[in-house]
């Protein structure tokens, strides 16, 4: 993985010391170190179908790594989630399930999510509970935990200093992973390749890392939106991964200050929204920075066929092409495009896309939130706007 910066500002090495402590009590920073021999305890569920019951952080990983692979492998298995209170939604993906041929895991870090605790209500009147059919992944001590202990449900925990939207690497995302075939030991490698970079090398990762997030707090009034330009539909749900993990833990109230302050994260895909929000970023206001994320290699040869169409003479110069060339080709084009208008930009480049490169990919977005949340001055691991709006339903539910 390689990630090159294209713009100046003052790096803060100091707010990595601060980091370094941080790791001690953030749980984090170390599940790439995690021993995941528990998970030979999945061996005994055969099922076909495996349906995660959880809603973001409880879910948007896992299918990150889901779409970004299920192009190269065959899977005796399929990968369902029920992540919605959207009543047309939910039974619409539970109309493709066979509900006897089922394994649903229950993901709720608190164990008393509504949402997932309602969709896993609805599946109850559908099927019993019982010890073949379901697993519950959640706090230890929760109520799921407990209800767990009590019907002798097959329960894994996530320790609690893992927040949600960062445990990906956890049990959370692990055991679903793995249970569709995944190598979950390359994804821990992969990560474990970026915290080694960071922590024990110095290496370049760090740097970037280090620049990126310094330039992030330091002009957060001009360039307070960050565009994910992702060049590839196999990105496009890391995209919705990344959206929830950098706008939760980076909009917040200063810890001294207390200002209202906040980075919006965007995911793009290209070459899809070059039609359509590039025209934002080109000539709209200079509020914007933008990551590139691109592929080196695809692992396909599928070119433009040789064909001379009447009237499309013009086109004639794509073919013979391999797709592979013309969508980094059309991803240099407009880094080139903004670079001249200078918008501030870097490139990340994976060598290709395999889980490996994916581990690297969620630990380096991981440390990415956190340096910057600690130079932004928030509480990176904390949402409470979110709860405040639990507690408001909790009241209405109260009330009907």
């Amino acid at each position: 993985m390689k990630n090159e910066l294209f713009f100046e500002g003052q790096i803060n090495t100091e707010i990595f010391d601060e980091i370094r402590k941080e790791k001690d009590f953030i749980g984090y920073y170390d599940l790439p170190l995690t021993d995941i021999t528990y998970l030979s305890r999945l061996d005994k569920f055969k099922q076909k179908h495996i349906v995660v019951v959880g809603i973001g952080g409880s879910s948007l990983g896992t299918k990150a790594v889901n779409t970004f692979l299920s192009y190269k492998k065959k899977h005796n298995r399929t990968l369902h989630f029920l992540e919605t209170t959207d009543p047309i939604t939910l039974k619409s993906e539970l109309s493709k399930i066979d509900l006897n041929d089922a394994l649903f895991i229950i993901i709720s870090k608190s164990g008393g999510t509504i949402e997932t605790i309602s969709v896993f209500k609805y599946i109850l009147s559908l099927k019993p509970l019982n010890q073949k059919d379901f697993i519950f992944v959640t706090d230890m001590d929760s109520p799921l935990f407990n209800l767990g202990q009590t019907e002798d449900i097959e329960t894994f925990y996530i320790s609690k200093n893992v927040g949600g939207r960062f445990s990906v690497l956890s049990s959370v995302g692990l055991i679903p992973l793995y249970l569709m075939g995944y190598n979950v030991k390359k994804l821990l490698k992969g990560a474990r390749k970026i915290r080694k970079d960071v922590f024990d090398e110095d290496g370049e990762i760090k740097t970037a890392l280090l620049k990126k997030a310094s330039f992030y707090a330091e002009y957060m009034l001009h360039y307070n939106i960050n565009a994910l330009f992702s060049y590839s539909e196999l990105f496009r749900d890391f995209n919705a991964w990344y959206v929830q993990l950098w706008a939760e833990s980076l909009g917040k109230k200063q810890l001294h200050s207390k200002l209202n302050v906040g980075l919006t994260p965007v995911g793009l895909i290209g070459p899809t929204d070059q039609h359509s929000f590039l025209q934002l970023i080109v000539e709209g206001p200079k509020d914007k920075t933008v990551t590139f994320l691109k592929i080196k290699n695809f692992n396909d040869d599928t070119k433009v066929p040789d064909e001379h169409l009447p009237c499309l003479e013009s086109t004639d110069i794509v073919n013979g092409v391999k797709f592979n060339e013309l969508i980094n080709m059309q991803a240099d084009s407009i880094i080139e495009n903004l670079k001249d208008r200078n918008v501030p930009l870097d490139i990340i480049e994976i060598e290709e896309a395999n889980i490996y490169y994916m581990g690297q990919l969620f630990y380096y977005y991981e440390l990415l939130t956190s340096l910057t949340g600690k130079m932004l001055d928030v509480n990176t691991y904390d949402q409470p706007g979110v709860e405040e709006g639990k507690k408001i339903l909790k009241e209405k539910l109260r009330n009907l």
